[in-house]
Formats: structure tokens, C-alpha cells, sequence
């Protein structure tokens, strides 16, 4: 057996010569090597077959052994990927409204204080209910099976229940999504052209912003106060713009928390139909009412298939479980539909077979009512202390539903500075500007109470914010 110490030997004196020669040099020849060292062939063979392994050596049958080709050096820092701006020229994206990278993150740094985001923290997310739901889901026969495109029939009908009660909506009108952002970037791609304006309530949801915008939309500001969207003006913008899609959050706003007052709903809905256009309804906090009802959607009040409706459970439950609805009647339903096939066949269906254990199961009502008082207590522990700690940052009120406050800031206080200096002290909480479709008006700051651990950390959080600009 050969003496791994001579091959050792071997391959230290055969690196120290090939750092002599040049890239393919010829190597002295084994019977050289073996003279030279006072080896076996064997052990020659060995330290040669090592080199070659490392790279060092390449090896041709019948004529000898050379040395390899210096290997570049693996370049410190980021790859040069500036080739691919070339490369995607003329497919631009505007990502100037994406999702705050606060909101990407899936783990708070340590010693954060989360008010930012719109999803539950784990202490208020029904963790043990979706398990079970998991696993009853899996142990159905066909819970791997393909799932219809609409989505599985039991599923589509809770959700017609759950908009409509009395029952108007019909389980054919309901199409199962992968969440509530995926179906957002699908409506917004079935009812516009590329290039085409939409309208959106002024502040907005910044996902539908970047939706619209990776689209090809052109997002157009509709002025909105207390009362919700102003139906007078939409009718201006509808005229001036000739847009045929209008996005809005009537039962619950995001940012604001405003509802749509009960004198405009009808309105809405008449100016959108008067326009020829589709009315998106984004019912994303239907189950956030803090123990008090919401309106019923708008989809309720609509008879001619102005409304497409979208809800999802994403917000009520957990960020994984990407599952919501679009409800949609006449021909949009079957473009929905086409699109969907194009893009992605149909939602997972384990996942939707869990979504129906969920909500069919007494766990689904319990987590609602204790999800509902813990909002509700959160909410009025980061009002109290704001109104203390921050008394003048203005608010139009404090909604009693939702995951969110939206403050104006003092003037001389922008919103940008003011969030990073946020984190720098440890909070995180999302800039107003990202909220608006075109310029703001005033600087404004949203604080979540849903996604810290608890009312300690809000008031922490808000103890930590009064020192910005002190």
C-alpha cells in the first residue's frame, strides 16, 4: 500500500514547481518523477491524480501531464449584472410604489418594534386551528389531485356567503386566488389595456400602486375626506381621463381606516356604471371589524356586474394562507378565467381544502371573536399613547376596525426623515408618501398595532417615536 506521507511529499514538491512553469508546460515524466523522488509509481500516479482533482493539472493519455490553465479568481463583491439593463430595455416596470422592504422582511432585527406591514404577529394568528385544518385536508384522498380553475365548489361558496348573505352572489360567481395581491395584478391586467389611466382613491394601497404600474396602468389621483371617496370628483376624473376601471376600499381603507359614508356608496357605483367602467372593490378587512360589522360590499347594492369584488383570509389569519376570491358576473368572469389558465392552472388545491376546514369548523368564529378583541385593544393602546406621548401629530379619528392609524405629521416634519429616524431608534412604521398616487398633501405616517407582540411593544414603540426630532 502506498505511503500517503510520500504521496503528500510528492504533490508539496510538484505545487512548488508548477508555481515555475506556465500554463501548459509540460510535467517531468513519471519515470523522472520517480528517480527524482525515490517513489513508487503508484505514489507518482496518486500525487498526480490529486493535482489533476484540484485543478491544477490536466492530464493526456500517451503524452503526459501539463500544467492547467490559471483559474480566475472569484471577484470580491457583487456580480456585474449591468448587461441586463441592456437586456430588458423596453419592458420597464415602475416599482416606485413596490411594497416597503420593511413589509418584505419575514423576521423583525432584534429589539425592533414592528408598526409597519399588514400581517397579524404570530401570537394573534390562529396557528393551532390552521394546523389542524392542514392536516384533516391532507388526509383526503384527493387532497393532491388537480383543482378546478374556478376554484373547488364548496370553497367558492363560503366566500359567495360570506359577500353576500342573502345569498344574491351565486358560488359560479366566485373565483379562487392565490391571496389577495396575485388576483390584484390579474383584474388589473384583465379590465385595462396597457397604457390606459386607472382611478384610485388618494392615499391608496401601495401593492395596488405597483400592480397598476407593473401592468403598463397609469394610476390617477380621486380626491377623498372623511366620508370616503368623493363621488363629485370622480365623476370630473372619469370625464377628464376616460378611464373604465376605479379602485377602491370602501368597507375599510387603507391607509385612513375610512369608511365609505352611506350617502356615497350609491353614488359611487352610479358614476363608475354612467362611465362605462368596472368598479374594483378591495374588501381586504372584512373580517377586521373589531367585533362591530362593516357594510355590506358594495357588490351587494350592484345589478348590472359594475362591482368585481375582492376579498381574502390572508389578513385575518396568517401570511401563508394565500387564499381569496374574486367575484366577478358576465363576460369579465370568463376572461378571469382564461387568464388564469394562462397564468397558473388554479390555486394549490391542499391549500384550498384547508381553507375550507377552516372556515367550516367552530375554530373559525372562536379565532374572529378573539382576534376582534385583541384588535380592538391594541388599537386603543397606540391611540392612548399617541395622544399623549404625540399629541401633535393630527388625525381625522380613530377607526374602530382594521390594522392601522394614519397620522398627519407636524409641519416642518417630513414623513421619509422622519420613518428613518424610526428605525434608528428601533421602530419600524411605514412613510406616507408611498400611499399616494401622485403628490401628497402633508407628510403622514402609518403606524400598525397588528404585527408587534403585544401592547407593551406598542406602547414602547410609541415612547421610542416621541424622541424623533426631540
Amino acid at each position: 500500500m502506498p505511503d500517503s506521507s510520500s504521496t503528500d511529499s510528492v504533490i508539496a514538491s510538484l505545487k512548488r514547481l508548477l508555481a515555475q512553469l506556465s500554463p501548459g508546460d509540460k510535467l517531468p515524466s513519471s519515470r523522472d518523477l520517480v528517480a527524482r523522488h525515490g517513489v513508487s509509481p503508484v505514489t507518482v500516479s496518486r500525487a498526480i491524480a490529486q493535482l489533476a482533482a484540484e485543478g491544477l493539472v490536466v492530464t493526456r493519455p500517451g503524452a503526459g501531464s501539463y500544467v492547467a490553465a490559471r483559474s480566475t479568481p472569484a471577484r470580491a463583491g457583487r456580480a456585474d449584472t449591468s448587461w441586463q439593463t441592456v437586456a430588458l430595455a423596453g419592458r420597464d416596470i415602475d416599482t416606485s410604489a413596490a411594497v416597503m422592504p420593511v413589509e418584505a422582511q419575514a423576521v423583525a432585527p432584534d429589539g425592533e418594534i414592528s408598526m409597519a406591514g399588514g400581517y397579524l404577529h404570530a401570537a394573534l394568528q390562529p396557528t393551532r386551528a390552521l394546523a389542524a385544518a392542514l392536516a384533516r385536508a391532507a388526509r383526503r384522498p384527493d387532497a393532491w389531485h388537480r383543482a378546478p380553475a374556478a376554484g373547488l365548489a364548496p370553497l367558492r361558496a363560503i366566500f359567495a356567503r360570506m359577500a353576500d348573505p342573502a345569498g344574491a352572489v351565486d358560488a359560479e360567481d366566485v373565483l379562487i386566488t392565490g391571496g389577495g395581491q396575485g388576483a390584484l395584478a390579474l383584474l388589473f391586467r384583465a379590465l385595462a389595456a396597457p397604457g390606459a389611466p386607472v382611478l384610485v382613491e388618494s392615499p391608496t394601497y401601495p401593492g395596488a400602486l405597483a400592480a397598476a404600474r407593473a401592468a403598463g396602468l397609469r394610476p390617477v389621483a380621486v380626491p377623498m375626506d372623511a366620508e370616503g371617496i368623493r363621488p363629485d370628483l370622480l365623476a370630473d376624473v372619469f370625464a377628464m381621463t376616460g378611464a373604465r376601471v376605479l379602485y377602491c376600499q370602501p368597507s375599510l381603507h387603507n391607509p385612513t381606516g375610512t369608511v365609505l359614508a352611506a350617502h356615497r356608496r350609491d353614488q359611487t357605483i352610479a358614476v363608475t356604471r354612467a362611465a362605462g367602467a368596472f368598479l374594483i372593490e378591495d374588501d381586504f378587512g372584512r373580517h377586521l371589524g373589531h367585533g362591530r360589522p362593516l357594510p355590506r360590499p358594495l357588490l351587494t347594492e350592484d345589478v348590472d356586474g359594475t362591482v368585481v369584488y375582492l376579498t381574502s383570509l390572508t389578513k385575518p389569519t396568517a401570511p401563508s394562507l394565500r387564499i381569496g376570491a374574486v367575484i366577478a358576473r358576465g363576460p369579465v368572469m370568463r376572461r378571469l378565467q382564461t387568464l388564469r389558465y394562462v397564468d397558473d392552472f388554479f390555486t394549490a388545491r391542499p391549500l384550498q381544502e384547508a381553507a375550507i376546514e377552516m372556515l367550516s369548523t367552530p375554530a373559525w368564529d372562536r379565532h374572529l371573536r378573539t382576534l376582534a378583541t385583541a384588535l380592538r385593544d391594541r388599537c386603543a393602546t397606540l391611540s392612548a399613547a399617541v395622544a399623549t406621548q404625540l399629541p401633535a401629530w393630527r388625525t381625522a379619528g380613530y377607526p374602530a376596525a382594521g390594522l392601522h392609524l394614519w397620522f398627519e405629521l407636524p409641519d416642518g416634519l417630513a414623513d421619509g426623515p422622519a420613518a428613518d429616524a424610526a428605525r434608528t431608534l428601533g421602530v419600524a412604521v411605514n412613510a406616507g408618501t408611498r400611499f399616494f398616487p401622485a403628490e401628497p398633501d402633508g407628510a403622514f405616517l402609518r403606524l400598525g398595532f397588528a404585527a408587534a407582540a403585544n401592547e407593551h411593544e406598542l406602547a414602547e414603540g410609541v415612547r421610542r417615536l416621541a424622541r424623533i426630532g426631540a
